[in-house]
């Protein structure tokens, strides 16, 4: 499983870095998310589908 933040949607709002911490790191300058590899081990899947379905600007894709 591969994941993806869209850094023009995505507003900082952390959500994702709070239900999956080891798969999402948050910049210090603006606090916007991307992920800390895009390859997402299968221990981590599960909460970042909860945080892709979590991110009220829908800036998380699981292609």
């Amino acid at each position: 499983m591969k994941v993806q933040v869209d850094s023009q949607r995505c507003q900082g709002h952390t959500l994702c870095a709070m239900i999956a911490p080891n798969s999402f790191e948050l910049s210090e300058l603006d606090g916007h998310s991307s992920p800390v590899d895009e390859d997402v081990p299968v221990e981590e899947q599960d909460k970042v589908r909860e945080a892709a379905h979590s991110c009220p600007e829908q800036a998380i894709s699981i292609p």
